[in-house]
């Protein structure tokens, strides 16, 4: 994730980025590229937008949707399905 320049993004900065929307309630849901982008950038935002942390911004992103979905599952008690 480069940011050249100034861009608008829309944040949600009150929405919890790893609760499931109504569509997105399996616990085997897998977040898609735009959620994790999403979940990078307002971690960059939170970190006071400093470049050069892009990839660990993106594996945070990654990492909370995945701890997420293996709580979901815990407490459903599904099985992991790779």
């Amino acid at each position: 994730m480069t940011l050249k320049g100034k861009r608008n993004e829309n944040v949600e900065l009150h929405a919890s980025p790893i609760e499931p929307h109504a569509e997105d309630s399996s616990a085997n849901h897998a977040p898609n590229h735009d959620q994790i982008r999403r979940r990078a950038f307002e971690i960059y935002l939170e970190r006071g937008g400093l470049p050069g942390r892009e990839f660990e911004d993106w594996l945070q992103a990654e990492n909370e949707y995945e701890t997420a979905a293996l709580f979901m599952r815990t407490v459903t008690g599904e099985k992991h399905r790779p």
